[in-house]
């Protein structure tokens, strides 16, 4: 196993920055200290002189697309720009085809992962209108979580019986994570437009057909039933301002039963940018406006918020380019991840500190993941290391998307990624994965 000195680093670790050595070995940090001495030849020294050293982030909700949707990206490709990016470990989405709404297809997932995953890995089963027996197998301690659709989704995975719906949340101690958008508004706004403009409905509406009131109705109706039943329940994606009045502010993370989470691209882009950008940056749910935007930031920062994230989903630039009801929502994001939420604190839009707790810290302890998420001895040592002065522009070049493009193509970023270590292994550096990186590891719970 390597070992690893890393030299004058400015640690981000709960709140508090400090300049310290850090000595890693057997996959593990194991000294934190003020000044530490190479105990042998073998060690490998880094010297990080004006360099901020982070926890990994911990990206909960991707879409990899494997297995049967490979032609827009894999766990391969995909995990290796999330070590580009400074995601250590992610949490992939059930609606791949098969959809992993089985205990034996949920597997097959864990299976491809652990040949081919550069990244620390987990998945959430998907959860139907008709699998609530092979939702109470899942042992808590080898899955992420429960993920219900309660709106527009793939094949038979929107969950849209209020009798099953409930029956679920009063019968799973699992944490469920939720995308919240009520499908009757949104079948309502898109007829209306396609009535006026046939397939052809200009992107800019898309926050309209796919609405604050959408949004907020779905969201506000889970959060009703998980106070109502005592269900864990975690709200993916926020994208407006109404909703944060749902979530408190006050109760510290571990003893919360409801949290929330908020994408980067809901933190980065607002709704003039579909002038530029089209139906590149088409998500579910939209992109809104920019008071929007504004109140998920203050929302992060009172922490009505808990956890960013990516909702990585990418897909062809050929399927993208198309009328507006035949183009897919979703874009590819964990390589610019970081970068992305380092260019907001240069901004003065959230501090350093603030992106650490909700990127790195916050998802380990939401999830329960034992041993990752902070810089800590004994935690297995997921690192970045972030040169917040070495600008870089995004180029096709410099892309490790299967799809082969970004939201962010031309943008220059302030600050560099230039290492990530995987469980005590230098995995990339330096714009460059590492020949034969270690692979990543399957995620476990402290449950």
């Amino acid at each position: 196993m390597s070992k690893i000195l890393i030299k004058n680093a400015k640690i981000v670790n709960e709140g508090i920055i400090s300049e310290r050595d850090v000595y890693i070995e057997n996959g593990f940090f194991t000294e934190i200290e003020e000044s530490i001495s190479a105990k042998s030849p073998d060690v490998e020294i880094i010297d990080a002189e004006g360099k901020y050293l982070i926890p990994g982030m911990i990206d909960d909700q991707v879409h990899f697309r494997e297995p049967g949707l490979t032609h827009k990206a894999d766990i391969e490709t995909e995990s290796r720009a999330a070590i580009a990016g400074g995601i250590t470990s992610f949490i992939e989405m059930p609606n791949t085809i098969p959809q992993a709404t089985t205990i034996s297809l949920l597997e097959d997932k864990f299976t491809i992962a652990n040949k081919i995953s550069y990244a620390n890995y987990s998945f959430m089963f998907g959860g139907t209108n008709e699998n609530l027996d092979e939702i109470l197998k899942i042992d808590p301690k080898k899955v992420a979580a429960l993920k219900l659709f309660l709106g527009s989704s793939t094949g038979n995975m929107l969950v849209d019986d209020p009798l099953v719906l409930k029956k679920i949340f009063e019968s799973t101690d699992l944490l469920i994570a939720v995308h919240c958008e009520d499908e009757a508004t949104i079948k309502k706004n898109t007829a209306k437009y396609m009535k006026e403009y046939g397939d052809d409905i200009p992107i800019e509406l898309h926050p309209i057909i796919r609405s604050e009131e959408a949004c907020y109705l779905s969201s506000s109706n889970a959060v009703k039933l998980a106070k109502e039943t005592g269900a864990r329940l975690h709200v993916f994606h926020l994208s407006t301002a109404k909703e944060l009045e749902l979530f408190d502010q006050k109760t510290p993370l571990k003893e919360k039963k409801i949290t929330a989470e908020v994408c980067i691209h809901h933190l980065w882009f607002n709704s003039e940018d579909y002038y530029t950008k089209g139906t590149l940056i088409k998500w579910n749910p939209a992109v809104k406006t920019e008071a929007d935007r504004q109140g998920l930031l203050e929302g992060l920062r009172n922490n009505k918020i808990d956890v960013i994230a990516t909702d990585h989903a990418p897909h062809t630039l050929e399927e993208k380019d198309n009328v507006y009801t035949k183009a897919p929502s979703g874009g590819p994001l964990v390589q610019h991840a970081l970068t992305a939420l380092l260019e907001l604190v240069h901004r003065e839009e959230l501090t350093i500190e603030k992106v650490v707790e909700k990127a790195c810290h916050n998802p380990a302890i939401l999830f329960q993941i034992e041993k990752r998420g902070f810089i800590k001895k004994g935690y297995y040592a997921d690192a970045v290391l972030v040169d917040f002065n070495a600008p870089w522009s995004v180029s096709k070049k410099n892309n490790l998307y299967k799809c082969g493009w970004s939201p962010f193509d031309g943008f220059t970023f302030k600050s560099r990624i230039t290492h990530t270590f995987i469980n005590g292994n230098l995995v990339y550096h330096n714009f460059k994965i590492l020949d034969k990186p270690k692979k990543g590891m399957r995620l476990t719970f402290d449950r």
